[in-house]
């Protein structure tokens, strides 16, 4: 897939994977833009994650994180939605254990969320949730 445009809506990377996206010589050929959405108010009214699904299964869920691509996507009008919703710590969120994130993609044809348990520190997994989204990335673009 080379003509691809990307949007991203991402919590615990806190803008990273925009930040990474945009040092690509061309990035404007493919980055349409993202929302780095930390608060619940922001992915819902800005995300539109359903109300339901982060009370039931919270901001650090699969669901959260299949609905956050899966909207960014339609919002920016792009063909691929990418997002990041974890904890990155140094504290537990929501009952989940630091090192717990969600990476998903969604495309027209595809969606694919990973779980993932990473170790490190704050900015460590920040930057190993970003790498992830990168994999996911470039399993679906090439």
């Amino acid at each position: 897939m080379e003509n691809f445009t990307i949007a991203c809506a991402e919590s615990c990377t806190g803008g990273l994977v925009m930040s990474r996206l945009t040092d690509f010589a061309g990035a404007s050929a493919h980055v349409k833009g993202g929302v780095v959405a930390y608060t619940n108010e922001i992915k819902s009214n800005i995300l539109h994650v359903d109300a339901e699904t982060l009370k039931n299964f919270g901001a650090v869920s699969r669901q959260t994180a299949l609905e956050m691509a899966t909207n960014v996507r339609a919002i920016f009008n792009s063909t691929i939605g990418l997002s990041t919703t974890g904890v990155a710590g140094p504290d537990k969120s929501e009952g989940k254990e630091v090192g717990t994130v969600y990476v998903a993609i969604v495309g027209e044809n595809f969606s694919e969320i990973k779980e993932c348990h990473f170790k490190g520190s704050r900015s460590e997994i920040k930057s190993q949730a970003a790498d992830m989204a990168f994999e996911l990335l470039m399993r679906h673009t090439t």
